[in-house]
């Protein structure tokens, strides 16, 4: 993925993964990727793919269960203007 300059990485990652979310690649109660996976897939580092997930969690579209990683919510909640 090519980032653009002029906004965050983290946000950036954090559109493309929403919007899986909001297609149906990654349906209700399915694990996302980890953070490990996140920032092999985007070349990010660690510390961007934890605020990544954190921000996800924060908007309500996923939860993390400790141990087993990070799942979509369901039902997910209605997409924010």
């Amino acid at each position: 993925m090519e980032f653009a300059a002029d906004r965050p990485r983290w946000r950036q990652v954090h559109e493309v993964i929403v919007e899986r979310i909001r297609s149906g690649v990654y349906p209700p109660r399915t694990k996302v990727p980890s953070t490990v996976k996140l920032t092999e897939e985007f070349g990010i580092a660690n510390v961007t793919a934890q605020k990544v997930l954190r921000r996800l969690r924060e908007d309500g579209l996923v939860y993390t269960v400790n141990g087993m990683g990070s799942f979509v919510t369901d039902p997910l909640p209605p997409p924010t203007p």
